[in-house]
Formats: structure tokens, sequence, C-alpha cells
């Protein structure tokens, strides 16, 4: 797909877009996930000879001062992730307190091979977010390469994300290693799956997924769906679904998508029961319910012990699997069991052999979660990218590249 594994990096300068959009606490780094998704990119460079500029964002610092006059630009400083970076690397990491600035061109132009320099945020100048083609290719100025590893931002068409190519000829920009594994292990699963094909739909609103739901019924055999958005089709079809989560305006839409299954030999499958609970929290009292008579005052909150059994028995025979979004709210002990459940058997089928793609903030924080990110094919670094990618949508990032 891309000519990174075959490129001399040996004495070029390159200029690498990541994602260290990483979640930070009391200024510590809370998941370096993306950080670490990101060495082998910038080591192979390195090894060979290169040199490296990373640029990344960090937040949305102009929308977010704005709001909050109390915040400041060290609130989004990537100078926070120079030293674990360093640490993961075995080297030094320079910092330029600016992306743009003499600062920046200086460190650029002085940097040697296997030497690495993180750019300051890009957000904080209002050009990238809009595309800037002026600012584009100021940051481009930096590189002889231009390499796009920043999967979790390819739907963005950002100045740094996808502008930017323009001012690279062809031999000269492509995918890091973490981009091609992303747009591979998607396209396989889009393009190249294997059937029975079933994709895991989870999560709160059907409004979140109707575009990937209604683009997987062009390719997949099964669409399992649980989480919150289950109860908007149980209503629509005429269930008493107590307290639990609706979206009652779209329950015409889940009907129609219900038919529009039937309609193409695609089958839907509901979780039959849940366990609900009297409040949304962990020390609520639980029971089971079947899902079209749960009574007021009662909300599902996870799926049941029938909706498991029957969700483990598709899976199981499944020889493509995507998985986005939860079956309920995993963050509590008490509601974790019907999530955990199916990525046991995600995990047991890719044994088997499936081929198996967990994507989307909440499906990965789950297999993260209970350990098994190392058991299933592939755990996509973006949500946002991945849904649009499954929404049928073309993605800036990387139509720029190709």
């Amino acid at each position: 797909m891309s000519k990174f594994s075959t490129f001399d990096f040996s004495g070029k300068k390159a200029l690498i877009r990541v994602d260290f959009n990483v979640p930070i606490k009391d200024g510590k780094i809370t998941d370096d996930t993306r950080i670490k998704a990101a060495l082998p990119t910038i080591q192979k460079v390195l090894t060979e000879g290169g040199s490296v500029i990373l640029m990344s964002h960090w937040g949305r610092p102009v929308k977010d001062m704005e709001k909050k006059p109390e915040l400041t630009k060290a609130d989004f400083s990537l100078s926070r992730i120079v030293d674990h970076l360093a640490a993961l690397l075995g080297i030094e990491v320079q910092f330029a307190d600016d992306c743009l600035g003499a600062e920046a061109s200086e460190k650029a132009a002085a940097l040697q091979p296997g030497q690495v320099l993180l750019l300051e945020n890009l957000r904080y100048y209002k050009e990238e977010e809009k595309g800037d083609a002026d600012f584009a290719e100021k940051l481009a100025g930096y590189g002889d390469i231009y390499i796009n590893d920043a999967f979790g931002t390819a739907h963005r068409a950002h100045a740094s994300t996808a502008v930017i190519a323009q001012f690279f000829d062809t031999p000269a920009k492509m995918f890091g290693l973490l981009m091609e594994g992303e747009v591979t292990a998607a396209q396989k699963v889009l393009s190249q799956s294997e059937q029975p094909f079933t994709a895991i739909i989870g999560g709160a609103k059907v409004s979140d997924k109707i575009l990937i739901i209604e683009n997987l019924l062009e390719k997949a055999t099964d669409i399992i769906i649980g989480g919150g958005m289950a109860y908007t089709f149980y209503k629509a079809l005429g269930g008493d679904i107590g307290s639990s989560l609706c979206e009652d305006d779209r329950l015409d839409m889940a009907k129609a998508l219900l038919e529009k299954a039937k309609a193409k030999g695609v089958n839907i499958h509901l979780p039959v029961d849940s366990l609900i609970a009297d409040k949304f929290a962990p020390d609520a009292q639980t029971k089971e319910a079947d899902n079209m008579h749960i009574e007021a005052g009662w909300m599902g909150l996870d799926i049941g012990t029938k909706a498991i059994e029957d969700f483990k028995h598709i899976v199981s025979n499944s020889r493509t699997i995507l998985w986005n979004g939860p079956m309920g709210v995993f963050e509590m002990e008490a509601f974790q069991k019907g999530t955990k459940a199916i990525a046991e058997a995600v995990v047991a089928a890719t044994e088997k052999g499936a081929f198996s793609l967990v994507g989307g903030g909440d499906s990965v924080a789950a297999v993260n979660k209970f350990g098994f990110a190392d058991k299933v094919s592939y755990v996509s670094t973006g949500g946002g990218a991945l849904l649009e990618f499954f929404e049928g949508k073309v993605l800036p990032g990387i139509a720029a590249i190709q």
C-alpha cells in the first residue's frame, strides 16, 4: 500500500504526524497506548540513519480557552509528553516551544541523524483545524519526507493531516507503520471479509451508529446490537423498557433498520434479556428481565444471561468480527459481565482462526481493561476515524497520501 517499509531514510529528515492526544491527569499520562503505537515508525527512521520531527495536537486549546479563561496554554502543552517519550525511545527528545517560528526552524535545521524533535501543540493555531495551506506549507518546510502515522485524526481535513501532503512529491509522502496497519485491518474487514461476518455494535445511541449499521448491511451476515441503543429498538417493537435509555425520536429509524436488514437477508440480533437496576449506580439493586417487559423505574445496564449465550454462539461461528461499542456500563463492576463475555468470545473465535478488529474508544478500553488486547487480531487507535471508515466515508488523511 505504501513504500514506508522499503524506503531508505538515511540522511533524511522525516516530518511525522503522530497522534499524541493521550489522556493526562495531574500532569501524568494515564494511557500511553497511542504513543507506543507510533514507536515502530519512529524507530525505523532513526535506525536507518534518519532524523525525526514529530508533530501532534492535544485537546482543543483555542476553543477551550475561549470557554474557560482560567485555562492557559500550559494546560495543553506537549512538553508534558517529552520525558515519557524519551524514556520509551531510550534517547533524548528535543522540544520546540512553538510549532512555528525561529526556534522550531533552527532546531529542525540543526537536527542530526538519530535525533528527535517534538513540536509544540499544533492546535495553538486555529489554522491547523481550518486546514490553512500557508500554515501547512510552513510545517512542510521542516522535513524532506512527510509521514502520516495518525489514524486517529485521518478523518479530519486539517493542515497537518491532509493539506500538508500537497507540499511533498509523491515519493516523499507515505503512511507510517501504524497507519498502514490500521488501513490494512479496516480494509480487510470491509472489503475482504470471510463469512460469516459478525459486527458487534454497542454504545448508548442509535443515532451515533446509524450510518455504520446501514453500511454494514451491505457487508455483514450478522449484526449484534447491545448497550443502551438496544432499548430504542425494543421500544420501537412495542416493548416496555422502564427507565432504560431510549431515543424516542429514533423509533421509526430503528424499525426501518430492522426491516431493511430483513430485506437484505442480514440477521440483526437484539439481546433478549438484560441485567436491570433500580438506579444508575454501582450499588444498585439488580435482577434480570426480558427486554420486552422491563418494569417502570428499572433500567437495563447490561445484557442478560440468555443474551450472553446467544451472542457467544453467534461470535463463535464467525470468520470475521468487527467490534465497536460495549454491551453495557462495563466501567461499573456490577454491569461488566456482558462486555467481558463478548470479549472472551471474540478472543476464542480469534484463536480458532477468525479475523477480529476492535475499534472505538469504549470497546478498546474494554479489551485493555480485561487484558485481551494482544489476543485479538487488531486493536484500532482510531475512534471517530474508524467509525467514518466503516460508514463508507473518504478519510482526508488517507486520500491525501493515496
